[in-house]
């Protein structure tokens, strides 16, 4: 079993079924990094599949190890810029799960227009999104995690108040024990494309 998912086209939008070899809901990990969170969640729910999006190389290696070292056939990681991914390669409708955690904040003010985090990009995921699908963020940067919150549209999404008990990435873990606050939003998609 390849980890490693390589497209046969970068235009033509993704057919789970034919990565995963069976009909499952998928969730997807933007910006997987070295595969922590998603190989934890993998392992916990086999019932369903898991697409980690990473662009950098030496982090979808480690995560491709990762996930052949615990034997989990449910994921697959994908080298790609993630809001391309989103944008582009998502079907209508197709995911029911995105967890974008710990993205770059880009803190300094000329570096700002290079944040994941844009109208267009939330737009992408809602789209992506099946109803009552889920859109988790964290992140340890409060001024972005404000940013954040005000791109939400109230038509799109609705907290949920209930939070769910997920796994940590390997940056979480590393603000945990530094003991830095971390600002998470947990979302539910509520209304269809347009």
């Amino acid at each position: 079993m390849a980890v490693e998912f390589v497209p046969s086209s970068i235009v033509d939008p993704i057919n789970f079924f034919e990565i995963f070899n069976r009909d499952a809901p998928v969730e997807i990990d933007l910006g997987c990094g070295d595969g922590t969170f998603l190989a934890a969640r993998a392992a916990t729910n086999p019932e369903r599949n898991f697409l980690g999006i990473e662009r950098l190389i030496g982090r979808v290696r480690a995560g491709c190890r990762k996930t052949t070292r615990l034997h989990l056939e449910n994921v697959r990681i994908l080298r790609m810029e993630s809001s391309y991914a989103i944008a582009h390669l998502m079907r209508a409708e197709s995911v029911s799960a995105v967890h974008l955690l710990f993205p770059d904040p880009w803190p300094k003010r000329r570096h700002q227009r290079r944040r994941l985090f844009t109208t267009e990009f939330t737009g992408a995921v809602h789209r992506a999104l099946e109803i009552g699908g889920l859109f988790h963020v964290a992140t340890d940067h409060a001024p972005y995690f404000q940013m954040i919150q005000k791109m939400i549209p109230i038509d799109l999404f609705s907290a949920v108040e209930d939070p769910l008990q997920f796994p940590l990435s390997r940056f979480e873990q590393n603000f945990t024990e530094r003991q830095m606050p971390i600002y998470r939003l947990l979302l539910r998609k509520i209304s269809p494309v347009r």
